[in-house]
């Protein structure tokens, strides 16, 4: 059993041997109890050193619950039965954050990290290298906390920075953040920021039970946090153990003796928190460069998963006289480390055939952990590719993830080819239907250009009904599978031919499912001539771009009889682009698809714009927007929408003529090249204020 000189006061207080206690007694005893709990955890959860065995803890747990049901005034917020909430919530509440949560700006080379340090020397009006703090980037989910009196009363997501999300049920499940802080006289209200994150052996522990139950797994304990965070069954939360590291602190006038970010920290560990140790104060850029090194290879082995460094400047009053960009504060940056390398064996190679006929070459691996996700397969995107790897079966690989997302190999160890390794060789035929592909000598890829393809047929079916196109729910591609196996649907057109009947003759799907996946193939007819266009899938033309051409091209028979020349005058439409349509358009079988679904009732028809609707939005109208990242209350197709119902034009990519930048959580490199640029940047509610003219 541990003990310390604390725990021993407090246990005397208790009075363990107490058997009959008065009124007066049980609300002194349910004080002790919760003070000692309370104790015990942050010791146990933020500083690793537990002062009483579980069975002991669990003994005064169980009995300050017993003493809460039999009395429940005696209940507290900051109890520590109310961890876990009795019942799910319905939904979570968009709540306005009452400081913003910035970005960082990001900085990949030391030259970066030089460049910002001189900066924000020219900023202050000093040539002397100016303090900073070093802290470990940790991979997880920002959260802001909220305590009046000292009592936690709000836990809220980063959201798009301005508005999050009120998941305060969840965040009292993570024990390493204190329901009441370990203050004598605590402050009317004290922001906390901090990083939700799972420990690398509980991520893989879910993982496993998850696959022990058929259950898809998850992607990386980044990914594994959010969705965590967001479960609207806070006791589910609870069993996922989520930790937490707190690393800001907004401080009240009344706390004006903490002056820099090394006493916030020790300031944040005081009052309850867990602190991420691994921090230092640099005094040069060389130091800054050590850092960066020495967390390089040693934040492998660290329980948790970390991208990088946060570098800030130490001293508050400097903070205080940079500033904030827009978006980011200027006296912090974030140096990452590079996309995670490691080798790897390609036990095999399979082709994918996309929906566009398209034949992609996947190396099959042997698993690997990469930058915490378990990565067994690899594209290796051509014919061309392959050729350049000089790839054979048996081969070590390094494999990484481009942009952290998508593992690819990046080259071979040929000094590690088993002998006798035989050269893998794209196949002459389609390996989903066995007709001959096809590789143009002025293209890297090879294809299949049979369309009735089953490869071909599932694709463009998928894409028919995916969200940005007809949106037409029930439809996954499972089920496509299965209609096109079965022979009922050999194309979109197909689609609106299914009969209920049909649909529930496939496993596992009954009446009311066949009647909702009707129905929403019947509302589908009502999509634009936009989105009709988009769902077609005609190569190089995304939802914007088909936007453009419905916008030139009011109706189908104008578009089928234009030739690329009358795409010449169009902003965005390149010659590519113009190539392509008029390619599609001339086919016999896509003229004949086109009959069909206009036979269905699809619209081919732009309706005209509401003239008077973009008069009233002078602030939208003529201007051109940009929108990335997850907004916290509209899907982005939806914001997209109401911009063009006010006049605007939508747009994929930043460039100078962007007017606007939505951006939303996890707006990545559209953000950086919109603040390069000098493009204006709108949350979600600036871009409603600006939509009604507020």
């Amino acid at each position: 059993m541990f003990f310390n000189r604390y725990f021993k006061a407090v246990l005397g207080e208790i009075n363990i041997v107490a058997e009959v206690l008065l009124d007066s007694e049980i609300q002194s005893r349910a004080i002790a109890l919760r003070k000692i709990l309370q104790q015990a955890s942050y010791e146990y959860h933020v500083l690793d050193a537990p002062i009483m065995e579980d069975s002991v803890y669990d003994n005064f747990y169980h009995e300050l619950q017993n003493l809460e049901t039999q009395y429940p005034q005696l209940i507290t917020p900051d109890s520590p039965t109310q961890r876990v909430g009795e019942k799910p919530t319905t939904q979570f509440v968009s709540v306005q954050h009452n400081i913003p949560l910035y970005s960082l700006e990001n900085a990949f080379t030391s030259n970066d990290v030089i460049t910002w340090q001189e900066r924000c020397q020219k900023g202050i009006s000093t040539p002397n290298f100016l303090d900073s703090i070093c802290e470990l980037k940790i991979d997880g989910s920002a959260i802001a906390l909220t305590y009046e009196h000292g009592i936690l009363v709000r836990g809220a997501t980063r959201g798009d920075g301005a508005w999050g999300e009120d998941i305060t049920p969840n965040i009292k499940t993570i024990r390493s953040i204190p329901l009441r802080l370990n203050l004598e006289n605590p402050p009317d209200r004290l922001e906390i920021r901090g990083e939700a994150f799972l420990p690398i052996a509980v991520f893989e522990s879910i993982n496993q039970e998850r696959s022990q139950q058929g259950e898809a797994l998850f992607a990386n304990p980044r990914n594994a946090a959010a969705g965590t965070l967001r479960q609207l069954d806070s006791r589910k939360v609870s069993n996922r153990r989520l930790d937490f590291f707190a690393y800001t602190l907004h401080i009240p006038q009344d706390l004006g003796d903490i002056t820099s970010q090394s006493e916030a920290l020790e300031f944040l560990q005081q009052v309850g928190f867990r602190v991420n140790p691994n921090k230092t104060l640099c005094k040069s850029i060389q130091e800054l460069q050590d850092y960066y090194d020495h967390w390089s290879t040693e934040r492998l082995k660290l329980p948790y998963m970390t991208d990088g460094m946060v570098i800030k400047l130490n001293n508050f009053p400097q903070q205080a006289q940079l500033g904030f960009t827009q978006r980011t504060p200027r006296w912090a940056i974030a140096w990452k480390y590079p996309a995670e390398e490691m080798p790897t064996v390609i036990e095999s190679v399979t082709v994918q055939v996309g929906r566009t006929g398209t034949l992609t070459p996947i190396a099959e691996l042997r698993p690997v952990l990469l930058a915490g996700t378990t990565v067994s397969r690899a594209t290796l995107h051509n014919s061309d590719r392959l050729a350049e790897l000089d790839l054979h079966l048996g081969d070590t690989a390094i494999v990484r993830k481009a942009g952290e997302i998508i593992p690819e190999v990046v080259r071979i160890l040929t000094e590690l080819r088993p002998s006798g390794a035989v050269r893998f060789v794209m196949p002459s035929h389609c390996p989903e239907c066995g007709q001959p592909v096809l590789k143009p000598e002025d293209e890297s890829a090879t294809r299949c250009i049979n369309q009735e393809c089953p490869a071909i047929v599932r694709g463009a079916i998928e894409h028919w009904v995916s969200r940005e196109a007809l949106d037409i729910n029930g439809i996954g591609e499972k089920l496509v599978r299965q209609l096109v196996t079965e022979n009922y649907v050999n194309s979109v057109a197909d689609l609106y031919a299914l009969t209920s009947e049909q649909l529930q003759s496939l496993d596992r799907m009954g009446q009311k499912s066949a009647d909702k996946i009707i129905k929403a193939i019947a509302q589908s007819k009502t999509k634009p001539w936009a989105r009709v266009l988009y769902g077609l899938g005609i190569r190089h033309v995304g939802s914007t771009n088909a936007q453009t051409i419905s916008d030139n091209f009011p109706n189908v028979e104008l578009l089928a009889n234009a030739s690329p020349e009358a795409f010449a005058s169009i902003y965005s439409i390149g010659e590519e682009i113009a190539q392509a349509v008029c390619k599609w358009f001339r086919k016999e079988t896509n003229q004949y698809l086109i009959k069909r679904l206009q036979t269905s009732g699809l619209q081919f028809v732009s309706e005209m714009k509401d003239s008077k609707a973009i008069a009233l939005n002078p602030n939208i109208a003529g201007k051109t927007f940009v929108v990335t990242g997850t907004l916290p209350t509209l899907k982005r197709d939806e914001a997209k929408e109401l911009i063009k119902a006010a006049g605007g034009k939508v747009t994929d990519s930043v460039s100078k003529k962007t007017n606007y930048l939505v951006v939303g959580a996890e707006a990545g490199s559209k953000l950086e090249k919109a603040e390069s640029l000098g493009v204006s940047c709108l949350s979600e509610s600036e871009l409603l204020k600006l939509i009604t003219l507020e």
